[in-house]
């Protein structure tokens, strides 16, 4: 999720840091950080979060209890005042979809552009501003996490004054054009929205708001929905339609049916400040009784024993108070009243998890765990290893592929992936597919003539029972072994392999990254005077080929006539961009105008 950390300050009276160090602060406690900005950052929110996260009140909450800044005030917090009852209105819902909606009537509003302050607001987490009604609704859900529809109740048809929506079970078959054009039709294990007097529909509910009821410009009068409903349906039906949403999002991960009077008070007080209009009133329906409060109690041993650290009682009970939980303590147990947003808090573990990600995993120290078993016998382990380790010096690069395959003898019940139901009945496959990619990046990885060597070792699932094979794609000269399969690794003889074996020290380098981008790759070739020392026309190809040559190799040499010829191979590759052929072109040129400028010969 997006957030913009101007949205962030509102809840705190005390100055932010800056946003780099709120997205440490996270990362280190929270969640990780997609992307950084100046004043935005994307916050990978994990589903355990997702029901009170994905929103700038849960990010505020997690800043408050990581940073120990209050927050200047808790919209999730704030009293609900009673809505005024309305007959005018009335909503039917399916129960086995929708466990609570609150829907409210509000007429004669005057919708037109946002004020600046709504529009930033938006464009600060790169949403687009559409009139003041609708931006009134993303501005909520983005807020505090509650998705929302409005709709034209003129374009509603009513009987006798009575606007009646039914929140029913899709026809098979039935179609709607959304907000955003498209037309999908349904099926029926999808709901939607529908005028129970005209039967229209008007929604993909808890998904997509439809066209024919839009609010424009025009418009005087609203319905606004604001529910709650099934996340594991919204999920099937978002994958069914392929139609993913902020809402289907946050509906998908189950927000506590609590949040929609919430959302629904935001709304109203907000459209009554940037488009006018009165309340008519609020229908509040129920189709699942509100959960009780869950109260999880943990020890400060448990605590402790789990998190292998010595944190005191104080520090438990500040962890518990700035994360807004209330907390009763007997003794050294702690008995912790989740809130109604908190769907996550449900076993002490949660609440141990808690405590040691607040007070920050880097504070336990390391300690190697002891083992009081009968020892294992690693001699196979260590002759796997062994054989991997002179592989690699005789200049092959492991590999390590899917044990998933399209054909086997060996089929899952239930595959990840339904184009690779199998067990791999060999190596082969997977390791013939490595090197055939492999050869694409040769000219980057490899000098002109080398061989790409790879190999594989790895457990297959034959017919006849499964066993660990190695197979490689080149012969082994020092092993005085084909290319191909070595069999049944566990074979007896393997525990003894290569034991006088001393493998290489090398010395690790400085890691570098590399490119995502394509790479161009370029020859030239030219006559010097026989004599000429290779490394210096090398070096002078590097000195005017650009920033941008990543690597220079020879790769054909003969004489003839008191000359020699040297050939190179050039690649060129950019760490931000895709080059062009004219670009690279351009350096050759340079290359080309350099090697002339010596008095050599370009072929």
């Amino acid at each position: 999720m997006k957030v913009s950390t101007t949205w962030l300050q509102k809840y705190f009276d005390a100055p932010l840091p800056n946003a780099k160090d709120i997205a440490d602060s996270l990362t280190f406690h929270a969640f990780e950080i997609e992307e950084l900005e100046d004043v935005s950052m994307d916050v990978k929110v994990l589903p355990n979060r997702a029901a009170d996260c994905l929103s700038h009140r849960g990010v505020a909450k997690e800043i408050s209890a990581i940073l120990n800044l209050p927050l200047q005030s808790d919209p999730l917090r704030a009293p609900i005042p009673e809505f005024p009852k309305t007959d005018r209105l009335v909503v039917t819902a399916d129960p086995a979809y929708t466990l609570r909606h609150t829907g409210a009537l509000v007429r004669g509003v005057t919708v037109g552009p946002s004020p600046e302050w709504l529009k930033s607001a938006l464009e600060s987490v790169g949403q687009r501003s559409i009139n003041s009604v609708v931006d009134v609704l993303n501005y909520v859900l983005l807020d505090i996490g509650q998705p929302s529809g409005a709709f034209d109740l003129g374009k509603i048809k009513n009987e006798n004054g009575v606007v009646k929506i039914d929140i029913r079970r899709a026809k098979a078959g039935e179609k709607i054009k959304v907000l955003t054009g498209e037309e999908y039709t349904l099926t029926e294990d999808m709901f939607a929205f529908t005028d129970a007097v005209g039967g229209e529909l008007l929604d993909i509910a808890g998904i997509k708001g439809g066209f024919s009821s839009g609010v424009t410009s025009e418009t005087k009068d609203l319905f606004i929905s604001a529910g709650n409903y099934d996340g594991t349906l919204i999920r099937k039906a978002s994958q069914k339609l392929k139609l993913f949403t902020d809402a289907s999002q946050r509906f998908q991960n189950r927000p506590s049916p609590e949040l929609t009077v919430y959302g629904m008070q935001a709304i109203l007080n907000l459209i009554k400040e940037v488009a006018g209009g009165e309340l008519v009133g609020v229908v509040d329906i129920r189709n699942k009784p509100q959960d009780p409060p869950i109260d999880v109690s943990v020890t400060l041993d448990r605590i402790n024993q789990l998190l292998g650290f010595d944190f005191s009682k104080e520090e438990v009970t500040d962890v518990f108070k700035r994360l807004d939980l209330s907390a009763s303590i007997s003794g050294n147990t702690f008995t912790v009243t989740s809130p109604f947003e908190r769907t996550d808090l449900k076993v002490p573990e949660d609440l141990i998890e808690e405590v040691g990600r607040i007070l920050g995993y880097d504070r336990v120290p390391a300690v190697e765990p002891t083992f009081n078993g009968t020892p294992v016998d690693q001699a196979r382990y260590r002759g796997i290893e062994r054989m991997k380790d002179m592989l690699v010096e005789e200049g092959f690069v492991e590999v390590s592929t899917q044990s998933f395959s399209k054909k086997g003898d060996v089929y899952l019940a239930n595959p990840l992936d339904k184009t690779m139901p199998a067990l791999r009945p060999s190596l082969e496959i997977g390791v013939q597919d490595a090197l055939t990619r492999g050869k694409q990046y040769q000219s980057l990885l490899l000098s002109p003539g080398e061989k790409l060597k790879l190999f594989e070792v790895g457990t297959v699932f034959p017919k006849a029972g499964e066993y660990v094979e190695l197979r490689m794609t080149e012969r082994v000269p020092a092993w005085g072994e084909s290319a191909g399969t070595v069999d049944n690794l566990s074979i007896a003889k393997l525990e003894d392999y290569g034991k006088d074996y001393t493998p290489k020290k090398y010395e690790l380098g400085m890691y570098q990254s590399f490119s995502m981008y394509p790479f161009i790759v370029r020859d030239i070739a030219f006559w010097v005077p026989d004599g000429t020392d290779v490394g210096f026309t090398k070096s002078y190809i590097v000195e005017n080929a650009g920033s941008l040559m990543v690597r220079c190799e020879l790769f054909d040499t003969f004489s003839k006539g008191g000359r020699t010829s040297y050939a190179f191979r050039l690649v060129f590759q950019s760490d931000d961009r895709t080059l062009t052929d004219d670009e690279v072109s351009t350096w050759m040129d340079l290359v080309t105008k350099a090697v002339t400028q010596k008095n050599w010969e370009v072929r």
